[in-house]
């Protein structure tokens, strides 16, 4: 069974987390701070984690930070913080999901289940995509560029995946929130812009003045025609 890391300080939030998720055939663990949650990632190297941002001993985006430092485990982040700001200083960080409070602990076995299929699963029939100095490779979910490989998250990943396989095309921010988050999509079209952001450092060479990803203004992003 996948093993899923809850990272919350409200012990009756845990507890129906917990529950919800075991009944959903998955293996939990669970950490009521912030620097217990990080001994425990990397003691048990979870398949995913579900982060709070407000925890003590360490708050969750320094949590978030560390193991994206090491690591591509899947996060998705529980937060009460409702800003916008908030919500993309976490996704630029590199968690590939949030889902505030209060919610549906249905919505986020949702969640989980999508991230997890975005981390395991091909998004295209197609094995390999080769696109310039890019080798994309979708069984393995791998990306190198001129033989380097780079280090994608799953919605990284994802969104490349998709938007190389149809070089030239235009997506909308919407139907590549829908292509990264699949049917348990939730949230705001802008979530994409923290995503490409993260994309376009590891990608691009000079990522203001990108070669790979274009902005196309008033509609979304496009993979250049190579």
């Amino acid at each position: 069974m996948p093993k899923i890391l809850i990272i919350e300080d409200e012990p009756e939030l845990v507890k129906v987390l917990r529950s919800y998720l075991e009944k959903s055939r998955f293996d939990v663990l669970t950490a009521y701070r912030g620097d217990t949650g990080l001994s425990t990632w990397e003691n048990e190297r979870p398949d995913l984690v579900l982060l709070d941002l407000n925890l003590p001993g360490l708050d969750g985006l320094d949590v978030a930070r560390e193991i994206r430092r090491k690591s591509d485990t899947p996060i998705i982040m529980l937060t009460a913080r409702v800003e916008e700001t908030d919500q993309l200083i976490g996704l630029e960080l590199g968690a590939d999901d949030y889902v505030t409070k209060p919610f549906s602990p249905r919505v986020v076995a949702a969640k989980v289940r999508a991230v997890l299929r975005r981390s395991e699963a091909a998004p295209t029939p197609a094995r390999i995509l080769r696109v310039a100095d890019l080798e994309i490779d979708l069984d393995a979910h791998t990306v190198t560029r001129a033989g380097e490989t780079l280090d994608l998250t799953p919605t990284e990943f994802a969104l490349l995946a998709t938007m190389a396989a149809s070089p030239g095309r235009a997506f909308s921010r919407m139907r590549l929130l829908e292509a990264a988050q699949g049917a348990a999509f939730e949230g705001y079209e802008r979530t994409i812009d923290a995503h490409i952001k993260n994309l376009r450092a590891k990608l691009e060479a000079d990522p203001k003045n990108p070669q790979y990803i274009e902005t196309v203004f008033g509609v979304g992003y496009r993979f250049v025609r190579q």
